[in-house]
């Protein structure tokens, strides 16, 4: 079983890579962020807590997020492994990935973060801002903003993962098929 956590500055391509990680590989892609949005437009239990944190302006609790994911893992009885994708952000939620994950007879295979210059991310980004028309990526001082946080928060995950011989960089620069080239050699060499 594949299980593989991806992680990358917004705009590194994990949405894309991660599609096409699912498709080659038969994997279940879960999204944080699509777990929470299915979750509070179904009115679930869980959805109803994470939507009140969500409206105070407060982050949700890593506890009610491993709930969460817990319930969207128990969804795939018969699977080839998943991709983690936003999640974990923290060293306490990776603890309990593993923790949760051994409880399943799984374990994370790799992690894997696409690596890209800011300059050409934010190029990205503002090119995405003005296609999708998202608020986030139009404004160079909030996208700034997304990768101070994303560094404060990855670096611990780095550190964790590195330890457990987990931990794998891509370059993330280059046409979507390199990169896909790349992300396949390392997955196939694990």
């Amino acid at each position: 079983m594949l299980n593989i956590v991806l992680f990358g500055k917004p705009g590194s391509g994990k949405g894309t890579q991660a599609e096409f990680i699912k498709k080659k590989y038969n994997l279940v892609h879960i999204s944080t962020g699509e777990v929470f949005r299915s979750n509070i437009i179904s009115d679930t239990r869980l959805g109803k807590i994470a939507k009140s944190y969500i409206e105070r302006g407060d982050l949700v609790p890593d506890s009610l997020t491993i709930e969460m994911l817990k319930t969207e893992v128990e969804k795939y009885k018969s699977r080839n492994g998943f991709i983690f994708d936003g999640f974990p952000r923290t060293k306490d939620q990776a603890i309990a990935l593993d923790k949760f994950l051994k409880t399943k007879e799984m374990r994370i295979s790799a992690t894997i973060s696409l690596e890209a210059d800011d300059k050409e991310l934010i190029k990205r980004l503002l090119l995405r801002g003005k296609k999708s028309g998202r608020i986030d990526d139009q404004d160079e001082k909030k996208i700034e903003n997304r990768f101070e946080e994303y560094s404060k928060k990855t670096s611990i995950l780095r550190e964790y993962y590195n330890v457990h011989n987990k931990f794998y960089t891509i370059n993330g620069v280059g046409s979507v098929v390199e990169i896909s080239n790349r992300l396949s050699s390392l997955i196939d060499d694990l």
